[in-house]
C-alpha cells in the first residue's frame, strides 16, 4: 500500500509539474485541448464539439425563412450501395442532393435531423471571403488591393506594407504559419485553442512575397476576419447574420465559436456549426453567382472571381474556394477537415452536401476520393429517375 501511494504521490507530482511548465511556457492552450478533445472520448476535432467553446449567435429571421422546395422524386431514390457504404464507414450524418434549387434527396444518420448544427470547420473560410466581398461592396473596404496594413498596421515583417485583403482570401499570404494538425504545439492547433487569438494574429509576420504563389494557411483567413471586424466595426456574428443569414433565408440561427467570451473574437478559419439545408444555400449562392431569390447578396464579378484560379500553378483554389473539374464541367466547393463538403456544379444546377465524422486523406492539390464519390452516386441517383 505504502509503494503505491508513493507511485500516485510521483505521478500526480509530475502531472502537476507538466501543467506548471505549459502554463510557464505559455502553452496552457493545450489543457483546453485535452479538456475539449481526450476528456470528451476523442482523439482529435470532433464535429460536435461546439457546446465546448464560448459562441455567438448568428441569428436568422423567423419571419423571413425560405423553405426549400422539393423535387417531385424528393427522397424517392435510395443512396447507391456504394453511396451508402461509404456513409457507414466514413460516419456521415448528412447528405444531401439540390438539383435546380430543390431537394431531390437527404439523408441523415441516427441521431441527426435536418435541424443537426455540427461544426464546418473550414468551409467557414468560403463564408470569410463572402463576407469580405459584401463589405467591398459595402464600402467598408476599397478592393481586393486594398493593403491589410491600411486596418492592422501591427503586422510587420519584411513584406507587410506589401500584403492586400485578396492575397489573404486567395492563400497567398506569405505569413510566417505554418500549417499543422498533427502537433499540439503548432500555431495551428494554438489557434484552435488559445483564449486570445487577436494577440496571436496581431504577432504574425508577412516573411514571404504575398501574391505570388498559393500556400494553404488558416492564419490568413483569421487576418482577413480581423480586417472584416476592423472595417465593419461589427463582430462578424453579426455582420454575416445581417448580409447573408438573413437574407438567405435560414432556417435556424447559426453558431461561430469564439476565443473566449473575453476576446470575443470568431475563429473565421473554422467552426461555423448549422446545418446541411442551411449550409446548401451558400452552395446555391455560388451556383448562381452571388444571387439568391432573384437577389444579387455577393457582387456578380467577385463572385465570378473567387470561382476561377488566381493562380495558373495552383488551379485548385481561387478566393476562399477550391476548384475542380468533373467530366469536363467547372466545379466550386467548400470543404472543412473531417469531410464537410458543399459541392457546387453549375453547369447542372447541382449542390451537393456532405456533413460528417470522417474523410478519405486529400492530396496537395485535391480533395481525398471521398469526394469523388459523393459526386459520381448522386449523378447516378439522378440519372436512375432521368433528371436533366
Amino acid at each position: 500500500m505504502r509503494v503505491l501511494k508513493k507511485t500516485l504521490k510521483g505521478v500526480l507530482l509530475v502531472f502537476l509539474l507538466l501543467v506548471a511548465l505549459l502554463y510557464l511556457f505559455d502553452y496552457e492552450y493545450i489543457l483546453r485541448g485535452v479538456r475539449v478533445v481526450y476528456f470528451t472520448g476523442h482523439k482529435t476535432a470532433y464535429i460536435d464539439d461546439t457546446p465546448y467553446f464560448d459562441t455567438h449567435d448568428i441569428k436568422n429571421n423567423p419571419n423571413s425563412i425560405t423553405p426549400w422546395a422539393l423535387d417531385s422524386n424528393y427522397n424517392k431514390v435510395k443512396a447507391t450501395v456504394k453511396l451508402d457504404s461509404l456513409h457507414k464507414a466514413l460516419g456521415t450524418v448528412a447528405y444531401l442532393i439540390v438539383k435546380n434549387d430543390s431537394i431531390f434527396h437527404e439523408f441523415y444518420a441516427e441521431g441527426y435531423s435536418r435541424k443537426s448544427k455540427t461544426n464546418s470547420f473550414s468551409m467557414a473560410k468560403s463564408i470569410t471571403t463572402a463576407m469580405l466581398f459584401k463589405a467591398i461592396e459595402q464600402g467598408y473596404i476599397k478592393s481586393l488591393e486594398t493593403p491589410v496594413a491600411s486596418f492592422l498596421p501591427e503586422i510587420k515583417g519584411a513584406f507587410s506594407s506589401q500584403l492586400t485583403v485578396g492575397d489573404l482570401s486567395s492563400m497567398s499570404s506569405g505569413l510566417n504559419w505554418q500549417e499543422s494538425y498533427s502537433s499540439p504545439f503548432s500555431v495551428t492547433a494554438r489557434a484552435n485553442y488559445d483564449k486570445n487569438i487577436r494577440k496571436l494574429m496581431l504577432g504574425l509576420q508577412v516573411v514571404d512575397k504575398p501574391g505570388q504563389s498559393f500556400k494553404y494557411l488558416s492564419g490568413a483567413t483569421q487576418v482577413l476576419g480581423l480586417v472584416i471586424e476592423k472595417a465593419t466595426n461589427k463582430t462578424l456574428s453579426n455582420y454575416l447574420s445581417e448580409n447573408f443569414w438573413q437574407p438567405l433565408g435560414m432556417s435556424q440561427p447559426a453558431l461561430w465559436q469564439l476565443d473566449s467570451e473575453q476576446s470575443g473574437l470568431e475563429k473565421a478559419f473554422c467552426c461555423v456549426a448549422s446545418n446541411a439545408r442551411d449550409f446548401a444555400r451558400f452552395g446555391q449562392l455560388w451556383i448562381n453567382n452571388g444571387k439568391w431569390n432573384g437577389k444579387q447578396l455577393i457582387l456578380e464579378d467577385l463572385a465570378i472571381k473567387a470561382q476561377q484560379p488566381r493562380f495558373k500553378e495552383s488551379p485548385q483554389y481561387g478566393y476562399g474556394l477550391w476548384l475542380d473539374t468533373y467530366k469536363g464541367k467547372k466545379v466550386t466547393y467548400m470543404r472543412g477537415i473531417l469531410g464537410q463538403y458543399v459541392i457546387c456544379i453549375p453547369q447542372d444546377g447541382i449542390t451537393i452536401v456532405r456533413l460528417g465524422h470522417h474523410r478519405s486523406p486529400p492530396t496537395d492539390t485535391k480533395a481525398g476520393s471521398d469526394y469523388s464519390i459523393y459526386i459520381n452516386e448522386a449523378y447516378k441517383m439522378l440519372n436512375s429517375k432521368g433528371v436533366e
